[in-house]
């Protein structure tokens, strides 16, 4: 039989039918985020991820929230209203609406200078970014070590989306897109990661290597992608948290 096509969702701020949040158990660390049919998963998560994930931003965006909000960790089980697929942006929904509902989440939005990192194009142009043909709604921006390094082959990515993916799992402060160029794009990076990124824990180190290691990732971005990280104190969006609790019980 054909697989049943799901209806788009029409509603553009829904809530979970059900969710459940437990605290992760220590013994099982590893954080991850994953759509599952009707259920949206994270494990490992501390309110500051979730707030990344949903609001778009890097940790030293979240300001003047109480030290458990990054150290506690929670596994998340949500489950979408209704039949209908949602978007990437009504998941989010779902999950701002959760802080709201279960964390009594209230934030307000300002400007302040904050060192962070922007992608502009490199003075000859950008290059190896080639439209995305895909119609599907969610990007891939996943890592794969290889022999001398690791390579992100992206798919279907906007540079926002590759953007705020190196903001919440590479780099240590926010990284914005200057580039001007809009659309999806599929390309490869490949680079060779140091100690300051991935948290402090890289997922290859140079020891792992076999040859001649790929290059740094602000080289690898300027010489594959024809595009320029570079570090500055720029006006940033930041959360001043007014009011958070603990959970409420499931």
């Amino acid at each position: 039989m054909p697989a049943t096509v799901r209806k788009a969702m029409t509603d553009p701020n829904p809530s979970f039918e059900v969710a459940t949040l437990k605290p992760t158990d220590p013994a099982h660390p590893g954080r991850y985020f994953r759509v599952a049919g009707r259920k949206y998963y994270t494990h490992d998560t501390s309110l500051a991820d979730l707030i990344d994930l949903c609001y778009g931003v890097h940790p030293s965006q979240i300001i003047d929230a109480p030290a458990w909000v990054r150290t506690e960790k929670f596994d998340l089980v949500g489950t979408q209203p209704g039949e209908d697929e949602p978007s990437g942006t009504q998941w989010l929904a779902m999950i701002r609406n959760l802080l709201t509902d279960r964390f009594g989440l209230k934030i307000r939005r300002e400007q302040r200078d904050l060192a962070s990192y922007v992608l502009t194009t490199d003075k000859n142009g950008p290059k190896n970014l080639i439209p995305a043909k895909s119609t599907a709604p969610y990007p891939s921006l996943e890592f794969n070590r290889v022999a001398n390094g690791l390579v992100l082959p992206a798919r279907n990515a906007a540079l926002s989306q590759f953007c705020q993916m190196m903001q919440q799992v590479v780099l240590d402060r926010p990284v914005i897109d200057k580039t001007g160029l809009a659309g999806r794009f599929d390309f490869l990076l490949v680079f060779m990661p140091n100690e300051s990124q991935f948290d402090g824990h890289p997922p290859v180190t140079s020891s792992q290597v076999t040859g001649e290691p790929a290059p740094d990732l602000f080289e690898a971005i300027r010489t594959q992608l024809g595009l320029k990280l570079e570090s500055a104190k720029v006006p940033t969006n930041v959360l001043v948290v007014e009011q958070v609790q603990r959970p409420t019980e499931n």
